[in-house]
Order: structure tokens, then C-alpha cells, then sequence
């Protein structure tokens, strides 16, 4: 990412939610009352534009992923609160907004990003009117100069206790000793901790149509300066989980059965690129 700009491709996912909100027939597989409010009316035109594509499958396929990787992942942050979670570090947060419409009073919320990142949403919560929550702390990581385990016990993570980790939409954009290095981080943790997170397969290993749409979607996040560098098939993931436990790895026909069965509208899934996978120390 380019360092004197927030990120692109956390305004695109943003922009999805708050379509999500808008356009999708009810029920909404993930209901955020701040998704449309954060933009507020700078990106407002953008989010509108959304109406014009609810006819191509792409388009919509994408937005029901990025819904869904939500969903799961504060369905699991609620069952982990439930068994006495009270840390949720969220790594590449964008414009998340779970910390302000939390139902869990005991439960601190850290946001991880690149600082010019986190500035850019100080910014749209400031002029959208958008408070700061009390039980929220942001986390500036320069992942070049700095160290995640340094900079989350600066502000205020206690490693000794178990905590979940949200790390969506952030794999495909890492190299693998950095994926390895944070993955390592999460595995030290204290037991009852888990990570949720999204993944790509690798081109080769998908059919020909899903080719050229990978083809597609990476060309885009390459011209906004954030290419994809890390892909893993299903085996491979496991391998890379061999110390964790409760391993769930969801592909996309299981994800529209839990989430997108019997809708009115055309809201699914499609291809088999994208998977989520979710694990506990």
C-alpha cells in the first residue's frame, strides 16, 4: 500500500457493505446500522452506482462473499465472548465498524491498520458524525518498520489472555513469511484465542471462466497499488494450521447454505476461488 494514502481496497469492501444495506431484499445476511454512515455523501455517488450492476453476477457474488466473511466472523467473535473472550484484535480493519455497535460491554476491541489508514477513518467518523466507542483502541502498524506484538502491547494487549483475531480480506496481500510471522503471533496465544480469516486459491487451481475472473479482479487491486502476492489450496491452509485446533474451512456452496438459502433476491456466492477459514488455540 502506498504509505501517504489509505487503503483502496478497504474503501471498496466499505462501499460493498453499505450496498449491502441498501439494495439487498431482506433479510440482510449482515446488518450494520453505521456501514452507510461512515461514507457519509463523499463516496455516497459511488455507493449508488451499485444499483446499475445488481444484474451481473460478478459483482453481486463478490458483495455476498464480503457479507458473508462478516457475518461468520462475528457469529464466531459472539460464541468465543460467550466462552470468556473479552479481546478482539481486528488486523486490517478499514472501515469496520463492529466497535461501535458492539453488544459485548466487557469486551475491548483493537483496530490494526497502516496509520494513514486509521487516519482516513478518524476523519469520515469526525465529519459523518460518528463518535469514538470507550472500549476501542486503534493500533498503528507500520508492517515495514514495525512489530505487530510490540505495537498491540504498546497499546494496551494483554498477551496473557485469550483473545480472537478478525484478519479478512488482508492474506491475498502478504508475502508468506509475513503470513507466517503473524500466524505464528496468533498461535502463541493463550488458549481459547481463535483467528477467522479469508483466502484466495491459487489461479492454477481454478476452472477456466474463475481464471479470467481472477485475472480480472487482480489487474484492479494491482492499478490501486495493492497486488495480490499469497494463494493457498484447502490442503495447503491445513498445513499452515497444523498447530491450531477446530479447524473449519468453508468453501462457497457451504457458505450459501448457511447464509443465502431461499432469498428473494439473486444475493450468492459463485465460483470456488474465495474460502474462510476459522481456528482456535
Amino acid at each position: 500500500m502506498d504509505e501517504a494514502r489509505p487503503s483502496r481496497t478497504a474503501l471498496r469492501v466499505a462501499m460493498r457493505r453499505a450496498a449491502h444495506q441498501i439494495y439487498d431484499a431482506p433479510p440482510l445476511v449482515f446488518a450494520d446500522p453505521y456501514a452507510v454512515r461512515i461514507l457519509g455523501p463523499e463516496y455516497m455517488p459511488e455507493v449508488e452506482r451499485t444499483q446499475f450492476k445488481l444484474s451481473k453476477p460478478f459483482s453481486v457474488g463478490l458483495r455476498a462473499f464480503l457479507v458473508a466473511r462478516s457475518r461468520y466472523t462475528e457469529d464466531l467473535l459472539a460464541n468465543a465472548v460467550g466462552n470468556g473472550v473479552t479481546q478482539y484484535v481486528l488486523l486490517g480493519a478499514g472501515l469496520d465498524t463492529f466497535a461501535h455497535r458492539s453488544p459485548h460491554l466487557a469486551l475491548h476491541v483493537f483496530e490494526v491498520d497502516h496509520p494513514a489508514t486509521q487516519q482516513w477513518k478518524h476523519e469520515l467518523l469526525a465529519k459523518n458524525g460518528i463518535g469514538e466507542p470507550d472500549r476501542l483502541t486503534y493500533v498503528p502498524v507500520d508492517f515495514e518498520h514495525q512489530q505487530l506484538a510490540t505495537q498491540l502491547a504498546a497499546a494496551g494487549h494483554d498477551a496473557a489472555k485469550p483473545t480472537f483475531f478478525a484478519w479478512l480480506g488482508v492474506v491475498p496481500y502478504l508475502t508468506r513469511e509475513a503470513f507466517r510471522s503473524t500466524l505464528a503471533l496468533i498461535a502463541s496465544s493463550p488458549a481459547g484465542s481463535g483467528v477467522v480469516m479469508d483466502y484466495g486459491q491459487p489461479r492454477s487451481a481454478l476452472p477456466l471462466l474463475e481464471q479470467l475472473a481472477h485475472d480480472s479482479l487482480a489487474s484492479r487491486v494491482k492499478l490501486a497499488g495493492e497486488p495480490f502476492q499469497l494463494f493457498f489450496t484447502p490442503k495447503e491452509m491445513a498445513d499452515e494450521l497444523a498447530s491450531f485446533r477446530s479447524i473449519e474451512d468453508l468453501d462457497s456452496a457451504e457458505l450459501n447454505s448457511r447464509y443465502f438459502a431461499n432469498r428473494k433476491d439473486k444475493l450468492m456466492l459463485l465460483g470456488t476461488a474465495a474460502r474462510i477459514v476459522s481456528a482456535w488455540v
